[in-house]
């Protein structure tokens, strides 16, 4: 008997982030996010089934302000009970990711998406969403990724972050 070899799509994105004060790096890494499974059934409908594309991504920062947990599958932005989005930048709405072309199942923002902290604040975390609407709970929550250490920046301080996101088989 000959037995078929399944090959399983996964996705996986991370973001690479770094602080800035006055120009100078304080602080960078790299945090790992999960996909909500609302993003990963709209992903296969709309590859497979026909569904209407969502064209623009945005990114938004998450508070330590009442956070308890992170990476529900089951998370919506209408519904995320255990995390709080942070609104206190200067950006007039969450900040647009604009990747490159994929290649070799890789795509990723050439330019940082940059915040611009206006109150004394900590970032636990960040997320991606369809809507650009800051503080608001519509739109496709894509993914969600929490800081191994959650940052507390002062007023002026910039976060740029890069997103990025992969595709393999295997």
């Amino acid at each position: 008997m000959t037995r078929t070899k399944y090959h399983l799509l996964s996705h996986r994105g991370r973001f690479r982030w770094e602080r800035r004060h006055s120009g100078i790096l304080v602080a960078s890494g790299i945090a790992y996010n999960g996909i909500t499974a609302t993003a990963l059934n709209g992903l296969l409908d709309r590859e497979f089934r026909a569904a209407s594309q969502i064209t623009s991504w945005f990114v938004g920062l998450i508070t330590s302000t009442g956070f308890t947990k992170l990476d529900d599958a089951n998370d919506t932005m209408a519904s995320h009970a255990g995390w709080t989005e942070l609104t206190a930048y200067s950006e007039a709405n969450r900040v647009q990711w604009s990747p490159d072309a994929a290649a070799n199942q890789f795509l990723c923002n050439g330019a940082a998406m940059e915040f611009t902290i206006t109150t004394l604040s900590t970032v636990k975390g960040m997320f991606v969403t369809s809507s650009n609407t800051k503080g608001g709970t519509t739109g496709t929550l894509w993914a969600t990724a929490l800081l191994a250490d959650p940052q507390t920046m002062p007023v002026g301080e910039i976060l740029k972050l890069f997103y990025e996101l992969e595709a393999k088989s295997g």
